[in-house]
């Protein structure tokens, strides 16, 4: 006949052990930050704020890249008369200085 109490040992210890875990998974720091209503709300902020200007940096460094090359395929015959329509039509579209 087994002994009844040891599944209730067993799943004391278990219990116990997840006790313990839980424990320590709320010491981790990133509980700790995101516990907070106005840190989530900050960081968030923050975040947005330095995504919005990498996007707006990276596509301008982009375009300037994309502009410089298609002034530099002028050679090609049909490249180039497209590339020249496309940079008249930037610079007649861009806001004067």
């Amino acid at each position: 006949m087994p002994d009844e109490s040891t599944p209730n040992e067993t799943l004391a210890a278990e219990l116990q052990a997840l006790r313990a875990e839980v424990v320590r998974l709320n010491e981790q720091r990133y509980f700790r930050v995101e516990s907070s209503l106005w840190q989530v709300a900050f960081w968030s902020l923050v975040r947005g704020l330095a995504f919005g200007l990498g996007s707006v940096l990276g596509g301008t460094i982009l375009l300037a890249f994309l502009i410089r090359m298609l002034g530099s395929i002028d050679f090609i015959p049909v490249l180039g008369d497209w590339a020249q329509q496309l940079i008249e039509e930037i610079q007649t579209s861009a806001p004067p200085d």
